[in-house]
């Protein structure tokens, strides 16, 4: 009787275990938009409305999607993907006018970081925790979020080398004017 007690409170246990430990990108979408302490962020999300080719479903609705990886010369030529170009194609993060997460479950453009953060996890755990990236607002008020998108081009997030500056002066080399 004892053994199926505890048999029973293990399967519980780990029961309880696996679910506390399991999260989905969805979980993470939803827990960003909502606030772990019922705070309410908002999301600064660059316009894509403002972009020549937004939304995707006004040109990709009447052709019939290629997605053999290649180098194009017909549309999108402006576009230099430098970001994992070896294993990564347009249709791997793209669908519509959606993206298309690792998992085939597709998020808005502004859920964009729920897709960054599948391959760039601990940056994705530091920027839900305020590390990474920046935040405005207040504490107790309003939050404003900026995503990956509003520092980062997703198709060549690295930014330029930028050049150092001289270093400040010592104080034993100022002269008196």
């Amino acid at each position: 009787m004892k053994r199926l007690v505890f048999l029973i409170m293990a399967i519980m246990l780990h029961g309880i275990f696996l679910m506390a430990s399991s999260s989905t990108a969805a979980t993470d979408a939803q827990e960003m938009e909502n606030g772990k302490h019922g705070d309410l962020p908002r999301f600064l999300v660059p316009s894509a409305a403002s972009q020549e080719n937004f939304p995707c479903s006004r040109c990709h609705n009447f052709r019939t999607a290629d997605r053999t990886k290649r180098k194009l010369t017909a549309y999108h030529r402006n576009i230099e993907l430098k970001h994992a170009e070896d294993q990564r194609w347009c249709y791997d993060c793209h669908e519509g006018d959606q993206l298309r997460l690792q998992n085939g479950k597709l998020v808005a453009f502004t859920e964009s970081y729920v897709l960054c953060g599948q391959c760039h996890g601990t940056i994705y755990r530091d920027w839900k925790a305020g590390i990474h990236g920046k935040r405005s607002g207040e504490w107790d008020g309003d939050k404003l979020y900026r995503v990956c998108a509003n520092c980062h081009d997703p198709h060549k997030p690295r930014f330029r080398a930028i050049e150092p500056k001289q270093p400040p002066m010592k104080p034993s080399d100022i002269k008196d004017r």
